[in-house]
């Protein structure tokens, strides 16, 4: 008996790394969600400012539509009356000094526009991480305790080769997560729309699975590519899968579709799903900033409109149709990128 309590005490003293190496991993992602907290109110922040630089921008847009046709009338009246040319001139000349005045006022909050933009789709995929935030947590747990049992039972290469497998998936997620999280750049490449579902499935997996919602994924055999940004694109993917997984979440049959098709000019992607539907009078306001049908705190209302904006710029289209008590559907339209392969068939 004394000697299998040594053994158990043993191997409690050998399991403490690693159960001090868990509480850390917690304690970091604690301090990540407040991070991200702070991140959300500095969004509300900053879509103050988005709201009062757009009101600016329009009353500058009026101003300047004024003083065109101001500059219109006086070239009329120039070509009328030759004794009041000198002083049409003269008038033009101011007109023309505001004019320019009025241009790089439009130019200036237009570019305050862009980057306001930019910081309001950051920080929406931060709320993101957030809300991922959990299932990481979980899907790195299952390879670092491979990896713990693999290693205390190393007696030959094949363990410690699978042991490396975990190692190496552990350090794909995150870098992933990383990459996800940085600001994008503005440039555009050719994307594979194929990727960009396997890659943000591979996020939200895990809470997909814990949810016990079930994936079909029926893109057919073709591998489409679009111009646009990889990582926006999978912002709109993550938020798409997100909303159906709360939509679904008292739902008796929970199962998410992700189909597509392709044409010659247009790539469609369909995210439909088993939940509640959404209500006829709340459909057409879906896309609006701020608008959900959540509870107060489980939302911010900003995912839809963060991907209507994001599929808008890559000069897409989003359409939503929904049944309440039979579940929603979503069907983006992309631009198809030409290849090499599509060029030589379309000359063919």
């Amino acid at each position: 008996f004394r000697a299998r309590v040594e053994a158990i005490e043993r191997r409690l003293r050998e399991d403490e790394p690693q159960h001090r190496a868990m509480m850390h991993i917690i304690s970091d992602l604690n301090e990540a969600n407040h991070r991200l907290a702070n991140h959300r109110k500095a969004m509300l922040h900053i879509l103050a400012d988005y709201e009062h630089d757009r009101k600016c921008l329009v009353h500058q847009s009026g101003w300047l539509d004024n003083s065109r046709r101001a500059l219109l009338n006086i070239l009329k009246d120039s070509h009328q009356d030759r004794l009041h040319l000198e002083a049409s001139r003269k008038a033009m000349i101011h007109i023309m000094g505001d004019l320019r005045d009025t241009m790089a006022e439009v130019e200036r909050r237009e570019r305050e526009l862009r980057e306001k933009q930019q910081q309001l789709v950051q920080a929406g995929k931060l709320a993101t991480l957030g809300e991922l935030t959990a299932g990481i947590a979980h899907e790195l747990n299952n390879p670092l305790n491979n990896i713990g049992l693999f290693v205390s039972n190393a007696e030959d290469l094949i363990r410690l080769r699978n042991a490396m497998q975990e190692v190496r998936k552990a350090t794909e997620i995150i870098s992933h997560l990383r990459m996800f999280g940085r600001a994008a750049p503005a440039s555009r490449e050719l994307v594979s729309v194929r990727q960009v579902i396997l890659r943000a499935l591979s996020l939200i997996n895990e809470q997909l699975r814990l949810r016990e919602i079930e994936v079909v994924v029926a893109l057919g055999p073709e591998d489409p590519v679009v111009m646009g940004n990889s990582i926006q694109l999978e912002q709109v993917v993550i938020n798409l899968l997100t909303n159906a997984r709360d939509a679904m979440a008292d739902s008796p049959r929970k199962v998410i579709r992700i189909s597509g098709s392709v044409s010659s000019e247009a790539v469609e992607v369909v995210f439909s799903d088993t939940g509640h539907g959404i209500a006829p009078e709340f459909v057409s306001r879906i896309f609006d900033p701020f608008f959900t049908t959540k509870e107060v705190g489980e939302g911010t209302g900003l995912g839809l409109s963060i991907t209507y904006g994001i599929i808008n710029d890559h000069g897409g289209s989003i359409k939503v149709t929904s049944r309440v008590g039979e579940g929603t559907t979503f069907v983006i339209r992309l631009p198809r990128a030409a290849t090499l392969g599509t060029e030589e068939a379309s000359a063919a």
